[in-house]
């Protein structure tokens, strides 16, 4: 089909380029220069529509995509409050939680809460020592252990969740 999308263009292109440049050409017999005329209007034509069936099929997987990521993002907060909850986090607790969980830095932290990095560093262990890890790093592999094994119930006890 792009072939013959193609040719047809070069056929009205090179017709018009060597009227410009006063080129001379052999005469088509005019029932081929309509048959190449209807065939390079028929390639374009379907060219049109299967791009609009494309398009539509582009929008539609997108529609879906999304709606797949937002029932992700939903059920990673759900995740997350389920396990805050469990943890028995505090209020600030879960929002240092929260930034930490989307790497965030501490100096980053203590600037977004208005607060010293001292008091984040000891939120930072107070939720680490509840959630019965060592770091950052085992903090975020709960939450994607669960998620990957979402077939599992969730469990807010971090003695029953860990491997």
């Amino acid at each position: 089909m792009v072939l013959i999308q193609a040719i047809g263009a070069l056929f009205f292109i090179s017709e018009i380029v060597m009227s410009l440049l006063g080129i001379e050409r052999q005469p088509i017999d005019w029932q081929l220069r309509e048959m190449m005329e209807i065939g390079a209007a028929v390639a374009l034509i379907i060219g049109l529509v299967m791009s609009a069936v494309l398009l539509m099929q582009s929008q539609i997987r997108l529609g879906r995509a999304e709606a797949k990521l937002e029932r992700a993002s939903s059920a990673f907060l759900d995740l997350m409050d389920q396990r805050f909850t469990g943890w028995g986090l505090t209020p600030a607790e879960r929002d240092v939680a929260f930034f930490v969980l989307k790497g965030f830095s501490i100096q980053e932290i203590a600037s977004f809460r208005t607060t010293s990095e001292g008091t984040v560093k000891a939120q930072t262990n107070a939720i680490y020592r509840k959630a019965e890890v060592n770091g950052r790093g085992q903090l975020m592999s709960l939450f994607i252990d669960d998620l990957i094994m979402d077939a599992a119930p969730l469990r807010p006890d971090a003695k029953t969740a860990k491997p």
